[in-house]
């Protein structure tokens, strides 16, 4: 007969996004979110020494194997195509990820370019959402990332970005005026078939 322990790592194993406690406490009919944690701490004990591991990631918990076998995962992952993202959406990212919830003018206005086919690429990976459109003229889409880029990038939650120095300043531009259907600026961003770089993780 499964135990509690043996279902809850099969939870993990099946589940192809992180899996909270609360969930894990509903599915298992717990008594309490920490019945369900300590559960957690049961499976996490069991991989000691293991080629997996257990992490908390994305306010969630999953199954993933450990840094130290990154050479091999690589020659396994060599035949097998990649998906990438191109220089012009890491920087794109990255700029989401410090200075969210940011505008696209805004983005255009530290970039340099326009960012439309960039951000709509991003949105399509689902690596970040609207939220909302900023007081500002032209009513701009706000953007910020989400929990699958936590999860790509290996984070519990945005506080976890590495610390940069200094401040990301958004250049004082007539920005927030610029239309939201994004007509093209006088310099148009490469979007997505620009320099190839891998997704981190």
């Amino acid at each position: 007969m499964p135990t509690p322990v043996d279902v809850v790592e099969a939870l993990l194993f099946a589940s192809d996004t992180p899996l909270e406690a609360e969930r894990i406490r509903d599915v298992l009919d717990l008594e309490s979110v920490q019945a369900a944690r300590d559960l957690v701490e049961e499976v996490r004990n069991r991989y000691q020494e293991r080629g997996l591991m257990l992490v908390e990631v994305g306010g969630g918990y999953r199954l993933v194997t450990r840094p130290e076998l990154a050479p091999w995962l690589v020659k396994l992952a060599r035949a097998r195509t990649k998906q990438r993202l191109s220089r012009p959406a890491l920087e794109t990212l990255a700029i989401v990820a410090y200075k969210q919830s940011v505008s696209r003018p805004e983005v255009d206005a530290i970039r340099g370019v326009n960012s439309d086919a960039v951000l709509e690429n991003l949105l399509e990976r689902r690596l970040i959402r609207i939220t909302g459109r900023k007081d500002a003229p032209g009513r701009p889409y706000l953007f910020e990332t989400t929990r699958e880029f936590l999860v790509a990038f290996g984070l519990r939650d945005p506080a976890e970005l590495p610390k940069i120095e200094g401040d990301l300043v958004i250049p004082e531009l007539a920005a927030e005026a610029a239309p939201v259907d994004g007509e093209a600026q006088a310099q148009q961003d490469p979007g997505p078939g620009g320099a190839q770089q891998p997704a981190g993780s």
